[in-house]
């Protein structure tokens, strides 16, 4: 199993959240995964509609600690994992779950993603 974990901007439209995925290699996923409270915002059902998949909101308590590719000082003090698209998808994969690659960033700055699968 596959899931994506993605992290955006409020103004991400549903094109950035696409090419942050395509970009992290988020073909063949089966979910979506990101920060709880982000988890309703229009651009990411509306992408999650289209693949027809589920999104899996995380508690920002359970990204603390995850082991990232990529260190942002910001994400890192707000969060306590250096990238809220990699700690997502790993949490989200579950127990032995492996991230596939670093963060992929959406050519417009407006949204990443990180994709993570179970061996």
């Amino acid at each position: 199993m596959k899931v994506a974990g993605v992290g955006f901007r409020a103004a991400a439209t549903v094109d950035s959240l696409r090419a942050a995925l395509h970009a992290a290699g988020g073909e063949n996923i089966a979910a979506l995964a990101t920060l709880a409270e982000k988890a309703q915002a229009p651009a990411l059902t509306q992408l999650a509609a289209a693949l027809g998949i589920p999104i899996i909101p995380v508690a920002a308590e359970a990204l603390a600690g995850a082991k990232t590719f990529t260190q942002s000082p910001r994400l890192l003090a707000r969060l306590g994992a250096g990238s809220l698209a990699e700690a997502a998808a790993l949490v989200a994969a579950g127990p032995g779950g492996r991230l596939l690659g670093p963060r992929a960033t959406a050519p417009d700055g407006m949204a990443t993603a990180a994709v993570a699968a179970l061996p």
